[in-house]
């Protein structure tokens, strides 16, 4: 397995609107399985095929806290099932800020495993919310877009001038 680089915001390519996976081969079990060790090693919870710069509708998810629940979702779709909550998001894509957005705490999750066999199941709570976050980077969209301009500004300005330092040292 290798570890990925992950884009950052405000990267354009995060972007992109990922397409749909024709196919379940070996190629995509190993991006899958490469994903899932970037994910753990970052550390985070979630990550999207967007997010490592390649864009096709593949996300990886694990919100246990012994990092041993791992789910392989390829081509996924949902619908929201319960009330919306407001939750404390972050992201590998956007490092080191934490804003609150609203989204549901149920949803009806459709999708194929890792094997390409068609799987439907309930996710609630924060598994529902890390999904959705997920399948947002799928669609070109981050959490940050959930914010006002103001403060998607300011994060962005930062990350641009830690991103400028970076490439100086």
């Amino acid at each position: 397995m290798a570890l990925l680089d992950i884009l950052e915001f405000p990267d354009p390519r995060l972007r992109t609107v990922a397409k749909p996976i024709e196919k379940v081969d070996g190629e995509i079990q190993k991006l899958a399985d490469d994903m899932l060790e970037t994910m753990y090693d970052a550390p985070g919870i979630g990550l999207a095929a967007s997010q490592v710069d390649r864009h096709i509708r593949l996300i990886v998810v694990d919100v246990s806290e012994d990092q041993n629940d791992p789910h392989i979702l390829i081509n996924p779709e949902y619908d929201r099932l319960g009330e919306d909550i407001e939750y404390q998001e972050g992201c590998l894509s956007v490092p080191g800020y934490y804003e609150k957005v609203s989204r549901s705490d149920r949803i009806s999750v459709r999708a194929l495993n890792r094997d390409g066999d068609a799987i439907e199941f309930e996710a609630t709570d924060l598994f529902a919310i890390c999904i959705q976050h997920e399948i947002d980077h799928l669609d070109g969209k981050l959490f940050v877009d959930y914010l006002s301009n103001l403060k998607r500004t300011r994060i962005r300005k930062k990350l641009e001038k830690q991103h400028k330092q970076a490439a100086k040292a």
